[in-house]
């Protein structure tokens, strides 16, 4: 195949071997159907054969600014064609891709291009001269200045086949972590490809299939978007990051492009039906929904699963540190009675189970942490001590026959705001940098769409400060979901009896009107 390497081998007769590391999952596309569309982004799109040769020009242009395999790379890009081209050049050089969010503020950016120490970021120039020269020493690959965007189409030469392996280093996510700081999830190319290839085979992608991008590319939810569309030759459709809550653009969207596979967090799914027209307008080309990153209210669920009787559902569940590990198919209506939509039984090659506080399995009916072993549990967080042994969810779960579970609930302060995790302490750090504030904690109230973060403040004596510039606090270090909506300003926070915050008496003041 033109511009690729020669790396890529097939067997004989043509079937595709097992894919050894992620850049084989586009070597299929690229086999299977090279002249068809791969990527589509408002206004227009590349094929995959242009798409194999921007990645070769990318990787080259990385190779020449000394990136070698096991380095980090950040990709602070919008979401586009350019992006998805660099994360795959990061790949074929061996090293592993830092998806920045391009929506953070710059010191949030700062700090995760810091803490992962890259030894390049691709980025754009107007981004570059703002945000990452208090960095440090990161070379940088600025598009649109001396290297080409996705519109040269002219070919490269091909990258030779780099020394990694199935337990290589993949790519680095960063999440909300619990000390104020966000925390890099290490993900392996076995990681991936474990979770990769069990969708592949439940969903049978074919090569005129359109799936949707709607998560951002920091988001984990965006890796089943791009590989399975990459192992089918098939078309993904780039949601641009400003639709991604819009009801009737999502709902016109998926219309306009004929998507088939549609994936997200169910809040959007709640917003297109209730703001969008969704249900009104029908499934049209739609065959599988897939939703997953918090739980679907039931009664939601059962208005979707009436209109769309003809069509797939799965509910997927998983932590960043294990992408998705358990699904539940949705056959037919859910009961009037049902109270939550089952995470279901594992996947991906993993095993799942939960125990209880006095470390015994949970039963039939019991409770307990939902723990997770396997392939796609996660290397580790990056700059700590590699992980060993099952990965502990802090989710609680029910069991509720053999193999199948129910989400329950958190057992710390971590909660979920439009699928994003968000560990409230972060949100109280960001808070707490204001310097008339003395103390201050964060809950999470209502519920679906409607969820927002709400901080109970002390401030110091003779000292004040206004919900708004709160919120520029935390505009400042904190990406946009994570920003306060509202203030309930106290004398002291609620305590137990061991000096603990109390949350669960912060909640209930929290929930009561006088927020601000």
């Amino acid at each position: 195949m033109d511009g690729y390497s020669n790396g890529y081998r097939r067997a004989r007769g043509g079937e595709l071997m097992r894919a050894e590391i992620l850049p084989d999952v586009f070597a299929e596309g690229l086999h299977r159907n090279p002249d068809g569309v791969a990527v589509r982004e408002p206004g227009t799109e590349i094929t995959y054969r242009k798409l194999n040769h921007l990645t070769n020009r990318l990787a080259r242009a990385l190779l020449q600014r000394g990136v070698a395999p096991g380095d980090r790379v950040a990709i602070w890009l919008p979401k586009s064609i350019n992006a998805v081209a660099a994360m795959q050049a990061v790949l074929r050089v061996g090293a592993a891709y830092v998806p920045v969010d391009p929506l953070s503020p710059t010191a949030r950016a700062r700090e995760v291009i810091s803490d992962c120490e890259p030894s390049v970021c691709v980025t754009e120039p107007d981004r570059a001269a703002v945000a990452l020269s208090p960095v440090g020493p990161v070379r940088r690959l600025l598009l649109g200045e001396g290297v080409p965007g996705f519109d040269d189409s002219t070919p490269a030469a091909p990258i030779p086949r780099a020394p990694v392996t199935r337990d290589s280093l993949a790519y680095i996510l960063y999440t909300s972590g619990s000390t104020g700081r966000p925390k890099g999830v290490c993900i392996s190319h076995r990681n991936a490809l474990a979770f990769i290839e069990w969708a592949v085979a439940e969903l049978e992608p074919k090569p005129t299939d359109r799936l949707s991008s709607h998560a951002p590319f920091h988001f984990d939810l965006s890796i089943l978007d791009l590989y399975v569309a990459f192992a089918s030759g098939a078309c993904v459709s780039l949601i641009p990051e400003g639709l991604s809550f819009v009801g009737p653009r999502l709902v016109e969207f998926v219309r306009r492009e004929r998507i088939t596979i549609w994936y997200s967090v169910p809040s959007a799914l709640a917003m297109m039906m209730d703001d969008g027209g969704l249900l009104e307008t029908g499934p049209a080309s739609l065959r599988t929904i897939l939703f997953a990153g918090e739980p679907f209210p039931v009664v939601a669920l059962r208005r979707l699963r009436a209109a769309f009787s003809g069509v797939r559902m799965l509910n997927l569940y998983g932590p960043t540190e294990t992408n998705v590990c358990t699904y539940h198919e949705v056959i037919g209506t859910p009961g009037e009675h049902a109270a939550a939509v089952p995470i279901g039984r594992a996947c991906s090659g993993d095993r799942v189970w939960a125990v209880k506080d006095d470390g015994a399995e949970a039963e039939i009916g019991e409770s307990g942490e939902l723990l997770v072993d396997g392939p796609t549990v996660m290397l580790g967080y990056w700059g700590r001590p590699a992980h060993r042994g099952p990965y502990h969810t802090g989710d609680i779960v029910q069991r509720l026959d053999e193999r199948n579970y129910a989400y329950l609930g958190r057992r710390d302060a971590m909660v979920k705001i439009r699928g994003h995790r968000v560990e409230l302490g972060e949100v109280e750090a960001a808070v707490s940098a204001h310097p008339s504030v003395r103390e201050a904690a964060a809950v999470a109230v209502g519920s679906g769409l409607q969820k927002r973060l709400v901080a109970a403040v002390s401030f110091r004596e003779g000292s004040s400060a206004s919900l708004l510039e709160l919120k520029k606090e935390c505009a400042a270090r904190l990406p946009r979901y994570m920003i306060v909506h509202g203030v309930r300003e106290l004398s002291a926070l609620p305590r137990t009896p061991n000096g603990k915050v109390d949350r669960r008496a912060l909640q209930a003041i929290c929930e009561k009107e006088g927020a601000r």
